[in-house]
């Protein structure tokens, strides 16, 4: 019991963590008035002031409220990754799991393949390949490069979820592989599937700074991967214009820390193996 609840107490932190997060990414900018990120307000790097509270980056605009947006861009981003990692990581790994034979050989090959091509390249290519990077379109690619070790964990659950007797008693009464797999085989993996998609959140966001950082980030619009790349880029360490890079970076640890945090509560809560005495 006791552990119990400091497991909760883990849990509860890291949600009021992302809550207070998300709430300064999506309603800060609504109700502080704040809607235009790359407006100028000032000169290169000015010291912050009642007017720009975190000062201004190298092309004068506001870094508080680059920052608010920056957080919206990559969770937005984040989601969309990980939804699409964790779709086509279920698809691919349910069915392979549950038909077996030349199927799982050929879809877990394939599974393997993408694994030992490094992401960076692909997610680099894709990038540049792409002639408008929308937040949706960088999503959607950070995604495509992140679905192969979901694959393979889920492959292994559906394998032994088939064999329970609930599973043969409703293919006994004559329920299709689709079904089976919808009200048999899913249902049993939600808690993973949950845990899952809070590690690939965290994953599409870290690359998506990644590749913001490389100068491939998405356009029209700020991150706190594109605030870190134009802080590099102008030298504001080198200034010493702090404000241009610890506030992004900051955050960026921030989430990434909440994310695990709260993967890890859930899982030893969900499983009892990791419990301690």
């Amino acid at each position: 019991m006791a552990n119990l609840m400091r497991l909760n107490r883990r849990f509860l932190f890291s949600v009021i963590m992302l809550c207070l997060v998300i709430s300064f990414g999506f309603l800060g900018p609504v109700i502080l008035g704040r809607d235009k990120p790359l407006a100028t307000v000032g000169g290169l790097y000015d010291h912050p002031s009642e007017k720009a509270w975190l000062g201004t980056d190298n092309f004068g605009r506001d870094v508080f409220t680059q920052l608010m947006h920056g957080i919206r861009t990559s969770l937005i981003i984040g989601a969309i990754a990980g939804a699409e990692a964790i779709l086509i990581g279920l698809v691919i790994g349910t069915l392979a799991g549950y038909i077996g034979g030349i199927v799982e050989e050929v879809l877990m090959a394939t599974t393997n393949v993408v694994i030992t091509i490094p992401s960076i390249v692909i997610l680099i290519l894709l990038s540049i390949a792409i002639s408008t990077r929308s937040i949706v379109a960088m999503g959607l690619i950070i995604g495509l490069t992140s679905w192969p070790w979901t694959a393979r964990a889920v492959r292994a659950q559906t394998s032994s979820l088939r064999t329970r007797e609930h599973v043969d008693i409703a293919r006994l009464s004559g329920a299709a592989t689709f079904g089976l797999i919808i009200w048999e085989i899913l249902p049993y993996m939600l808690s993973y599937v949950v845990m899952a998609f809070v590690l690939q959140l965290n994953t599409g966001i870290l690359q998506e700074a990644t590749l913001s950082m490389l100068g491939l980030g998405p356009s029209d619009t700020i991150s706190l991967g594109q605030m870190l790349h134009w802080a590099l880029l102008w030298e504001s360490v080198r200034t010493g214009a702090w404000w241009g890079f610890v506030p992004p970076a900051l955050f960026l640890t921030l989430i990434a820390f909440s994310l695990l945090l709260l993967q890890s509560s859930v899982d030893e809560l969900l499983n009892p193996r990791l419990r301690k005495a």
